[in-house]
């Protein structure tokens, strides 16, 4: 396996962790049956944000380089408010 392949593998790993953010979503909205954003969510956009960051640093790509850092650091951001707030029990 070649090199390209592996980077290429890291950006698929990050695009899935990326997509299955969404299908938690949905689970666990349709559970509760209203709008939820579990801290799943933002966990998985962080894991696959970095893993498309990287990826998108390794292709030299500006404009995915851009998006993928913000995005970075709003999810860190959210997980910083979310872990800085008492949960209600």
């Amino acid at each position: 396996m070649s090199i390209e392949h592996l980077w290429l593998l890291l950006g698929l790993l990050g695009q899935g962790l990326f997509s299955l953010r969404f299908l938690v979503q949905w689970w666990r909205s349709e559970r509760e049956q209203r709008s939820v954003v579990p801290i799943g969510f933002w966990y998985l956009s962080l894991g696959g944000g970095v893993l498309l960051l990287f990826y998108a640093i390794h292709r030299h790509d500006p404009v995915f380089t851009l998006g993928q850092a913000t995005g970075v650091v709003v999810y860190l951001r959210n997980l910083q408010l979310i872990h800085r707030t008492p949960q209600s029990a």
